[in-house]
């Protein structure tokens, strides 16, 4: 309705919003110039007006920096256009608000000293930037490609990070969120390591070919955290460092409070898919652990509470492990977990140690409504010699396992409940007492429970 007299007719509107639609295709047509104008009226900087050069093979450090600290000064943000930019030892300043092209605005190394480092941040937010290590050396104090230390607020998004020779992210005492990024290789450590921080949230990252972690959320002791560490998905992850489950974890979580890992997808790792050492209130729930060299998911040592919820968990030489009583671990709701294709084989020996297991657990927790089938030794282990305390397993299915419950029947173990259970393909038993690696009972599944009065075994169902 073009306009006729006050009137709109319906084809000048048309003609007009096609006029409306061509101004953009202009500023395309003016090429650069018009982009980084526009972008200027965004309240960027445009590094090119400024003496960077993208593409250069020139070292650009100096240039940088000096930009950096301006736009600090100036409260603004800086954007960079797509090209390499061959930079080392930039310090990022208390405001850094750094902007890129994803994919094509790329950061590489030059080496020596450190890459990029921020400390006492107010703001820093980098956002679509290529952060390419070059697999050069950073000296001992930077540790990382990024190092973040005692930021107020450090948001990371949409960046990539490739060729780190340590870390690809060391982020310690700060709040924020790294999410969207992709860590593409840490030849001598892991993706992302989190250090004393509070209420960080790592989310929707992609992670791999690390070579001793995944996502680390570490203390130096024990106290409250609030990480969030969801939606990522973690694969390829080795342990060069050896040992027995230190490295190797796709996500490790050690002495840090009241952190969810949640609805991540993580696969092929050297020991275990999530593994929370020393770490209370944890929340494990929804996540995907597929093909892990050693256990699907660890709650060990000095850890006062877990929840493992309805996650799955398939192939590993253990399923889900809850262990460690003797070091004070104790407490969970282990409920609602699949948990499929557990194996003897483990990437260590141990004598002290069984594989082949699908849930373990030792003190003062619920095991119930979950599925494990071809769990090779065990289905469920309850307790270890004397390490056993008030728990009940009620309510699962165990399919296909050479033994489907292991109970302890060692001298100081105490209460354990095996209620209402489904145990159908066994070979060695329904339900056995066991004296550490020997069967020290006939099969219990009946109920009879052979004198030992710590145990209530009670309408199974057995086949």
């Amino acid at each position: 309705m073009a306009r006729r007299q006050g009137v709109l007719t319906r084809r000048g509107l048309l003609g007009a919003a096609l006029g409306a639609a061509a101004v953009p295709a202009a500023a395309r047509a003016g090429g650069a110039r018009d982009l980084f104008d526009l972008a200027d009226l965004r309240g960027s900087v445009n590094a090119t007006e400024h003496g960077l050069r993208p593409g250069a093979v020139d070292d650009q450090s100096r240039r940088l920096q000096k930009l950096l600290d301006r736009a600090a000064a100036e409260n603004s943000r800086i954007f960079l256009p797509p090209g390499d930019y061959h930079v080392a030892n930039i310090r990022l300043p208390e405001i850094a608000r750094v902007a890129g092209v994803p994919g094509a605005t790329r950061l590489v190394h030059g080496g020596g000293g450190h890459f990029l480092l921020s400390d006492n941040a107010r703001h820093l937010e980098l956002d679509g930037l290529v952060i390419d290590g070059a697999n050069r050396h950073v000296d001992a104090y930077a540790e990382a490609s990024l190092r973040i230390s005692s930021a107020r607020h450090a948001v990371v998004n949409n960046c990539s990070f490739s060729g780190a020779a340590q870390k690809a992210i060391h982020i310690e005492r700060s709040a924020g969120r790294i999410e969207r990024c992709t860590v593409a290789g840490a030849a001598g450590d892991c993706g992302i390591y989190a250090l004393e921080n509070r209420g960080l949230a790592i989310a929707g990252n992609e992670i791999s070919a690390c070579s001793n972690g995944g996502i680390l959320v570490h203390r130096w002791q024990d106290g409250e955290d609030g990480s969030i560490v969801t939606g990522n998905r973690i694969f390829n992850i080795g342990a060069i460092n050896g040992g027995t489950g230190q490295w190797g974890n796709g996500i490790n979580v050690f002495r840090a409070r009241s952190v969810t890992v949640a609805n991540n997808q993580i696969s092929d790792c050297a020991f275990s898919a999530i593994r929370c050492n020393a770490a209370s209130n944890a929340q494990i729930v929804a996540n995907q652990c597929r093909n892990s060299g050693e256990t699907g998911i660890y709650a060990e040592f000095e850890f006062h509470g877990a929840i493992i919820s309805a996650n799955v968990i398939d192939g590993g030489a253990r399923g889900i492990a809850i262990a460690n009583f003797m070091q004070g671990g104790r407490m969970a709701a282990c409920t609602g977990n699949l948990v499929r294709n557990i194996r003897q084989t483990a990437p260590y020996s141990d004598k002290d140690h069984l594989f082949g297991i699908g849930i373990s657990a030792e003190a003062d927790t619920a095991i119930s409504a979950n599925v494990i089938e071809n769990a090779e030794l065990f289905g469920l282990l309850l307790g270890w010699g004397p390490y056993l305390r008030d728990v009940a397993a009620t309510g699962n299915i165990i399919r296909g396992a050479q033994t489907g419950v292991y109970v302890s029947v060692v001298e100081g173990a105490r209460n354990a409940v095996v209620s209402g259970n489904v145990i159908t393909g066994w070979n060695k038993g329904a339900i056995v007492g066991h004296r550490w690696r020997e069967a020290a009972t006939g099969d219990m599944g009946a109920g009879d429970t052979f004198g030992f009065r710590h145990l209530a075994v009670r309408e199974n169902t057995v086949s």
